[in-house]
């Protein structure tokens, strides 16, 4: 934390009370009794708390406007439901951290349940960042691009966007109605003649001085007009415009304004959702049904519909609806700014503590507001209904899934449902590029902030051989696994391994994992078979050398072949990236101290790599931008091994 004078950053009191239980089992009593202890010294002040296991392991994370009387609840276990009970159980230790309020106290709990993902915590399970548009302002020819992440480029950002999909097909239309450029600055340089862009019309081309800067300025202006929600005024200047035009004979003018409007059309057409007179707002329903609980989220600005997503927060059993919208609110805008409104299907307990955290976060007055009529309500009525609809098919998916992995089960001899399935595959041509690829699936479908890829450095064997890779990727992928949870108690532990290969690569795996002393994890080889060509069929090897074949119609077939597919899928396009890094390298990238202006400046004046390596020290120096010390330095760095 920082400076506890400081009076905009939280002021730090830690203190680390650590009280453990005898034994390892949960001991509600050994539970109380830390918690007691860490009572004798707490203040009643804002501040947020992390409840602690035997290892240490964050099990709980809250905040508190008067931490004291906070915790002072969980030693009256009567009163706690079940699910906290069973926390206060595993409880040995826990760790205070205090605030100025508890507006900063609620922004930090946020925090510290992003990074530590307690299994008692309401979590936000995709929570990755969401596309933004950009409209860069750092060049005298703006251009228009995607971004994610931090917003350190300057401009103005558009956002959040649903889904790329909805910013890709908004920035194809914007190409069309504002030709604006979309290339990189260094492409832009090196322009002499229009890119095909400039002949679809979907750029001015202003790299080869086919617009004014001036005109694009202009373009520009309309451009922030359309995002800013003044869509009807862009849609006046455009048709005045194109009857001037007409009016004028200048028919080809004519002819590019009626593509633009007929672009502007577009975007507006598909508008799913009536969100005129709004604004700028973001919409919240929850919908719950069997203990599952789903919200959607539609993200409205300027009065258009930038798209709508649903989510499905884990650990929600036990949890009151109203605690649950607030903790997933408090998380979704850990990185995502919100809009000055915020409408919500029901009032919200610490709506006001929200709502002055967020404005803290931001520097701006953000609303929470639970509309009542017009256009608000009618949006709102929209949302739930979303809301359940995308419920009902959530519950239709898990139970068809619950169902797959039953069968997956029974087919390889487990004794439960995998909950967690690594799938492996390698990607190389000729040995070339090789690395190793790794995707997850679970209950709830793939879990691709688990994917992971491994460059082949070829220590286990030759590097075009597949059996070799396979060998190498294991050995790495598990001797960490132990070193980071030897126990095996985490949740990084598979259930089932399925190999993309026949015998070879299955048993390479298995003397891997005997060799790390991992004897109890079921590994299994999924090869093509004699009639893969033609009826689509897997041969499925098992540890104990039986095979075991699927119906061509069979749910669990189809499934198992997604899985193959995915890891498929993820190798090559890593592969495809590593390629064409490779092609772009050169021989210059090992030279210390030389970087992409020299190498460049080397490489117009020699020609070629090769002819560099081969040049005398007095050569080198007459090439141009390259002093005399880096001329010596690389120099040496050829003739001195």
């Amino acid at each position: 934390m920082s400076d506890p004078n400081s009076p905009n950053r939280f002021n730090e009191e830690k203190a680390a009370f650590a009280v453990r239980g005898e034994g390892n089992a949960p001991d509600l009593a050994a539970g109380v009794a830390a918690i007691r202890n860490v009572l004798k010294t707490l203040p009643i002040r804002p501040g947020v708390y992390r409840m602690q296991d035997a290892r240490g392991d964050v099990l709980y994370v809250g905040k508190a406007r008067a931490l004291k009387n906070r915790v002072t609840n969980y030693t009256q276990v009567d009163r706690l439901p079940k699910r906290l009970q069973r926390m206060v159980a595993q409880t040995r230790s826990m760790t205070i951290v205090t605030t100025n309020n508890e507006a900063e106290a609620l922004l930090l709990e946020a925090q510290l349940i992003k990074r530590f993902r307690p299994a008692y915590n309401v979590l936000l399970r995709d929570d990755k960042s969401f596309p933004f548009i950009l409209l860069r302002a750092d060049h005298d020819f703006p251009r228009v691009q995607k971004h994610r992440g931090a917003r350190r480029a300057k401009g103005n950002y558009y956002g959040p966007f649903a889904s790329a999909g909805s910013v890709n097909n908004t920035l194809n239309a914007l190409q069309k109605l504002f030709l604006l450029r979309s290339c990189t600055d260094g492409f832009f340089k090196t322009r002499d003649r229009p890119c095909l862009l400039y002949q679809i019309k979907r750029c001015s081309a202003p790299c080869v001085d086919r617009i004014s800067r001036e005109d694009y300025a202009e373009l520009v202006g309309d451009a922030k007009d359309f995002l800013g929600g003044k869509s009807t005024k862009v849609q006046t200047k455009l048709g005045a415009q194109m009857s001037a035009a007409a009016d004028n004979m200048d028919f080809e003018l004519a002819a590019v304004l009626r593509d633009r409007l007929k672009a502007l059309t577009f975007i507006q057409g598909t508008q799913a959702i009536n969100a005129e007179g709004v604004g700028d707002a973001d919409v919240f329903a929850l919908a719950c049904k069997d203990g599952t609980m789903g919200i959607q989220a539609f993200f409205i600005r300027g009065g258009q519909n930038w798209g709508h997503r649903s989510f499905f927060p884990a650990h929600t059993t036990d949890v009151p609806e109203d605690e649950v919208l607030t903790q997933f609110l408090t998380q979704f805008y850990e990185e995502v700014p919100p809009a000055r409104t915020i409408l919500l299907d029901r009032e919200l307990e610490e709506g006001a503590l929200l709502s002055e955290a967020l404005a803290e976060r931001n520097g701006y007055k953000v609303a929470l507001s639970v509309p009542q009529r017009g256009d608000r309500r009618r949006l709102m009525e929209q949302a739930k209904r979303n809301a359940v609809e995308a419920l009902d098919r959530r519950l239709a998916e898990s139970t068809t899934q619950a169902k797959l992995l039953r069968e997956v089960a029974d087919l390889f001899d487990l004794s439960e449902p995998p909950d967690r399935i690594e799938v492996y595959d390698n990607s190389h041509i000729q040995g070339t590029n090789a690395l190793g690829a790794m995707v997850v699936a679970g209950p709830e479908g793939f879990r691709k902030g688990q994917y992971r890829k491994w460059n082949i450095k070829g220590n286990e064997a030759a590097t075009d051989s597949d059996v070799g890779m396979m060998r190498e990727v294991f050995r790495r992928r598990f001797a960490r696994q132990l070193e980071e949870a030897p126990d095996r108690d985490a949740g990084t532990w598979p259930d089932l391994v399925l190999i993309d290969g026949g015998k070879p690569q299955l048993n390479a795996a298995r003397t891997v994992l005997e060799e790390l002393g991992v004897e109890d994890i079921c590994l299994v080889g999924v090869a093509k078979g004699a009639f893969h060509g033609r009826e689509g069929r897997e041969v499925f090897h098992l540890l104990n050398g039986q095979e075991r074949m699927l119906p061509q119609n069979s749910p669990v077939l189809f499934y198992l072949q997604r899985l193959r597919d995915e890891v498929h899928r993820f190798a090559i396009g890593a592969h495809r990236d590593k390629r064409a890094k490779a092609i772009g390298a050169s021989p210059l990238d090992e030279v210390p101290g030389i970087g992409p202006a020299r190498k460049k400046a080397l490489l117009m004046h020699f020609g070629t790599a090769r002819s560099v390596r081969g040049a005398s020290l007095e050569d080198l120096q007459k090439a141009p931008g390259v002093s005399a010390a880096v001329a010596q330095q690389v120099y040496d760095f050829y003739h001195s091994r």
